[in-house]
């Protein structure tokens, strides 16, 4: 028995600018350079009906209806994919199986589609799934927002980075400051709070808790080696210490 496609622009809007906008991107991409378009598809295989999925907040997002005859949508057109060699007890066995796997509250314009299903139902039926077409735009956007969950993801990551090379760098500047502070037990390395506790509140909480917001710390840093070296000589001032910038 064949197994057909019918495809529809997807023109459900309540606004008919949108569906004529949806219905002119589709000649253009479709019809002029091939890439696809923004498309509702079913599949018909034994009898006048064809099957295919959308939302519903309760029950089977599987329905069926007169072929090329869904009054959602505006057909645009029909493809044989091929044969099956199931009987007519085997495929309502395997929409059976669909009806109940693929629940209408699990639809997903992105990545669970009337599309998806009728692949899903092309592979069971052992027939070729549907042109690339068809559903380009949907997996374009799915890569789209795999994409950006790895850039997320990465931006986290970066930001984490941020914080460790905050630290170490913090700890330079102290060390640097003071490089005759006697070594305690709290400055060993061993210990990850080195430097003078005195000091190491506000300006390194802030650091920390703050990482995605850098601002200009030097007048800060400034100020650091000040109690530091005032700690050593109460007579200096931050105007004794030489331009960083020189």
């Amino acid at each position: 028995m064949e197994v057909i496609l019918h495809i529809y622009d997807v023109t459900n809007s309540e606004s008919d600018k949108t569906n004529n906008t949806i219905v002119q991107i589709n000649k253009f991409f479709k019809d002029g350079i091939g890439l696809g378009g923004i498309f509702h598809s079913a599949v018909q295989v034994y009898g006048d009906d064809e099957w295919s999925f959308g939302y519903c907040e309760e029950g089977s997002g599987v329905f069926n209806c007169p072929s090329r005859n869904n009054t959602m949508y505006s057909y645009r057109e029909s493809i044989v994919l091929g044969k099956t060699n199931f009987d007519t007890k085997r495929v309502n066995q395997i929409l059976r199986e669909l009806c109940r796997e693929w629940p209408g509250c699990s639809y997903d314009l992105l990545s669970k589609n009337c599309n998806h299903f009728c692949d899903e139902l092309c592979e069971r039926l052992d027939v070729p799934k549907l042109p690339g077409w068809v559903n380009r735009f949907a997996n374009a956007g799915d890569t789209a927002v795999e994409i950006a969950e790895t850039t997320a993801y990465r931006f986290r990551q970066a930001k984490t980075e941020i914080v460790s090379a905050s630290k170490y760098a913090y700890r330079f500047l102290v060390n640097v400051a003071a490089p005759n502070t006697p070594t305690t037990a709290s400055d060993s390395p061993s210990n990850s709070n080195r430097g003078s506790p005195r000091f190491q509140g506000t300006w390194f909480k802030n650091l920390v808790s703050s990482p995605a917001k850098p601002t200009d710390n030097s007048s800060e840093l400034g100020q650091q080696e000040e109690v530091l070296l005032r700690e050593r000589d109460p007579q200096v001032s931050i105007h004794h210490l030489p331009n960083s910038n020189s």
